[in-house]
């Protein structure tokens, strides 16, 4: 293997000691048994998960770096290091400039030594979706797959485990991307808006990394993209791939059975479509397929419909453009929108404007972008403080039951926040799994509601 080949004598630095971290001293260990290996953490050992905590306490070749609490001093370590493998989840931006020439990342190392086809798939929303669906297609087909990268386990739990002939669709997320040298056979760019931008200086350089996953094509590859998106066709634009573009009108066409609602969808399923038509499969396979397939958790996900009304989860809306196209692809049944979050300091019109030509009455308002989402819908409709009845909260509990109370039998209760889920969450999935928990917990509630 190429990788093994050219660090044998290279002195290697893990820069993130968690899940990603964990894989990628159990890959090079299972190389590199007695190698000296650096781990670098803000965490001290302690804090770290228990898994991590025992790989640590019993190798006796690490050189360890914990507890550090400012990214800077890595400036002060790396000398000592010829490689830097970095945990895709920690910004560059916040990484010393004097080592970003020694920096890759599991996605990187994967990429350059993989012997077999890889489909690749980024965007800000919807690449866990597609990706699952070409995915479920390939499989549906016959063919020999494997779904890596943003979605399931990491990628180097695989990159000596896997045969040649098997076709890797991986989910890739702008900061895996940020590292890669190659890029993959077939590359599926969805969209692009402004998101994750506290981990990079500007929206060009979050731009600058969706590019990666193009850079690199040759006039074999192939390049499926959004040309409704002005971000998406101008990387297009600059790639030397076979370009296959895909829209929202081409979108209106599909037909056959799906469980996934809403337009956004619809477009997700016409780009896994593109990429089985490059594959030469059937398109009854890709039908079967994509009428089969299930809905990913807190993605738009049905809950159920509990005393008349119909609950969706949304949690993975971390932006405004996201919780829009809930709003749109449910349609005018939706009568209450929970949303707010964690402020990244974006703009929150589209979701106020979304929120103002809908049928939405019932508002619910987590900190700390709640706030702006109602200041944001007064500015342009004054009059909005008639409209809607709104409760602010911090307590998904409490959300819910003034959900039940206010929001009409044959209606839909929408999670689709808008937001991230920090701060009042753990993260989306915990922010989900209340909704769902607290809705299940009300639904067995005997007392009658004021409609």
């Amino acid at each position: 293997m190429k990788f093994v080949e050219d660090l044998i004598n290279k002195r290697i630095l893990l820069v993130g000691f968690a899940r990603e971290g964990v894989s990628s001293l159990n890959f090079l260990r299972r190389h590199f048994p007695v190698k000296k290996i650096g781990v670098f953490d803000q965490k001290n050992l302690g804090d770290l998960d228990q898994k991590a905590q025992k790989l640590i306490k019993k190798d006796l070749n690490l050189i360890l770096f914990l507890g550090q609490k400012d990214f800077s001093e890595l400036k002060n370590i790396a000398g000592d290091f010829d490689l830097i493998i970095k945990s895709a989840g920690i910004p560059n931006k916040l990484l010393p400039s004097e080592i970003q020439t020694k920096l890759t990342t599991q996605t990187a190392i994967f990429f350059d030594n993989f012997p077999g086809e890889i489909i690749g798939v980024t965007g800000t929303k919807g690449k866990s979706t597609t990706s699952s669906l070409i995915y479920a297609v390939l499989k549906e087909s016959g063919k020999k797959t494997k779904l890596l990268g943003n979605i399931g386990a990491p990628c180097l739990d695989f990159l000596d485990k896997v045969e040649p002939d098997v076709i890797c669709v991986f989910e890739i997320s702008s900061h895996q991307l940020s590292t890669l040298t190659k890029s993959p056979w077939i590359a599926v760019i969805l969209n692009i808006y402004p998101e994750h931008l506290d981990f990079y200086t500007n929206l060009a350089s979050y731009i600058e990394a969706k590019t990666n996953i193009t850079k690199y094509k040759t006039p074999k590859d192939f390049l499926i993209y959004n040309n409704d998106d002005d971000a998406v066709k101008k990387i297009a634009a600059g790639s030397l791939a076979r370009k296959i573009p895909f829209n929202k009108d081409m979108a209106k066409k599909i037909d056959g059975k799906t469980k996934l609602e809403g337009d956004h969808n619809r477009l997700n399923i016409l780009a896994a479509t593109k990429a089985a038509e490059i594959l030469d499969i059937n398109l009854a396979v890709v039908k079967k397929a994509v009428a089969n397939f299930k809905p990913l958790p807190h993605r738009l996900e049905k809950v159920g419909t509990y005393k008349g009304i119909t609950f969706y989860n949304d949690s993975l809306s971390t932006i405004p453009e996201a919780a829009a196209n809930a709003l749109w692809g449910l349609g005018d049944r939706v009568e209450t929108l929970i949303c707010g979050g964690f402020d990244r300091g974006i703009d929150f019109s589209p979701v106020a404007e979304a929120v103002l030509k809908s049928h939405v009455r019932n508002l619910i308002l987590f900190p700390t972008t709640g706030e702006k989402i109602w200041q944001e819908i007064l500015k342009i409709d004054p009059g909005a403080k008639k409209k809607y009845r709104h409760l602010f909260t911090a307590k998904m509990g409490e959300a819910i039951k003034f959900s039940y109370r206010h929001t009409s039998v044959g209606k839909i209760c929408l999670l689709s926040n808008a937001s991230p889920s920090f701060g009042v969450f753990k993260d989306y999935a915990d922010r989900g799994n209340q909704f769902k928990k607290w809705v299940r917990f009300y639904s067995l509630e005997k007392a009658s509601k004021k409609r």
